[in-house]
């Protein structure tokens, strides 16, 4: 089956974070069963979405696994020219939601399954395909859990996020938090018998400012990224009712990104610190203030070293000679963190077309992941 075609059929699934996959991972489930593969599917509570998890070839581990997300971003709001949700063939490129974040590449892993199938590989491939990535990488958890207690592992991964098929050995962690900004609510026209919990959340920005100033100035460098050193950002606030009612309460969104010498826990211990000078300030006229922080979730960074034997093996695949870091976050810092799977994130297309009404990757990029993945199975065969 060309990847083309699966591609259309997987664009064709709504599997926007907030909407099940089941329906996609049936379709993937009985497409390699009519090849014999048997893959394995890890719903979760609800069961309205899941994991997949299949290996073809000789069983017991080793290999290399081919990861990938099938959920993708909400197109709410956005100017699409063309229908989101089908795929579209224009000017040597595929448009439509997900084709390259990261259907495309998930397309390409399946149809090199596919092909493995009627292959005698040596070295077994795995596929896994999980959900709700776009949220924090929440659903591959329980795959992680799953892949901990198997006897023999998955030698290498490769995380098919776009990255114009350049070998990526890293990317930044990520802790989002929630700060709750606990006033006291009162009349406005006697405001300042009141405490604005507004006022609170307004400094405790500032100190994520200052947090941020000092991090670039004096933390941790690593200048593979485009932003060498960590950052601290503050993306929504929420809080008041009225005009004339003082709010007792503001909350505040904000994200720590790490570089790898940076430890967030540090980060976050200054940012609470320094947010409880802010309240202690205000305790003798308002002893109920408070700044209380919630972390909603969080992922480690990736970081595989350039000499790596994965970075080698995924080089000689693409004929890639140099290395890079990506801004955004993938799976591949719990396989590597919590699995110890050496990953790198290498899979068509740029994120520069991610997130964006009219979505693409360039066919050119997909015939080239599919020569790649084409020269892996030869690997495989081989014993790598």
């Amino acid at each position: 089956m060309r990847t083309a075609d699966i591609l259309a059929r997987l664009i064709a699934f709504d599997t926007v974070s907030r909407n099940p996959n089941m329906d996609l991972m049936e379709y993937v489930k009985g497409l390699l069963a009519e090849v014999g593969v048997d893959a394995q599917l890890i719903p979760n509570a609800k069961g309205t979405k899941a994991n997949l998890l299949a290996t073809i070839g000789p069983p017991g581990g080793g290999g290399v696994m081919l990861s990938g997300h099938t959920d993708v971003v909400p197109v709410d709001g956005q100017n699409w020219t063309r229908p989101a949700f089908e795929l579209t063939v224009d000017q040597g490129r595929y448009y439509g939601r997900g084709t390259t974040d990261m259907k495309g590449f998930v397309a390409c892993a399946l149809a090199a399954g596919l092909k493995a199938a009627n292959r005698k590989l040596v070295a077994p491939l795995h596929l896994a395909f999980s959900y709700d990535e776009e949220i924090g990488c929440q659903g591959v958890r329980s795959m992680i859990e799953l892949l901990r207690d198997v006897p023999v592992r998955p030698a290498m991964c490769i995380v098919g996020e776009p990255t114009s098929l350049s070998v990526a050995t890293g990317h930044k962690g990520k802790i989002a938090l929630k700060a709750r900004c606990i006033g006291r609510e009162g009349h406005s026209a006697l405001a300042p018998l009141a405490m604005n919990a507004l006022h609170l959340g307004c400094d405790l920005v500032g100190v994520l400012r200052d947090v941020q100033a000092d991090l670039r100035k004096s933390g941790a460098q690593d200048g593979d990224y485009d932003v060498p050193y960590t950052t601290v950002h503050a993306a929504k606030m929420a809080g008041g009712v009225a005009l004339n009612i003082v709010p007792n309460l503001c909350e505040v969104d904000f994200e720590i990104r790490n570089v790898a010498d940076d430890d967030p826990e540090v980060i976050l211990a200054d940012i609470r610190g320094r947010a409880d000078a802010i309240v202690a300030a205000q305790r003798d006229h308002a002893p109920e203030a408070a700044i209380e922080f919630e972390t909603s979730f969080s992922y480690p960074g990736l970081n595989t070293s350039r000499t790596a034997e994965v970075v080698h093996f995924v080089q000689s695949l693409t004929g890639a000679n140099s290395t890079n870091k990506v801004a955004f976050g993938t799976e591949g810092g719990l396989f590597s963190q919590e699995l110890d799977i050496p990953t790198v994130v290498c899979g068509p297309g740029s994120m520069m077309q991610g997130h964006k009404p009219d979505e693409y990757v360039e066919i050119s990029q997909i015939e080239r992941c599919d020569a790649m993945l084409d020269t892996l199975l030869e690997r495989l065969e081989a014993g790598l």
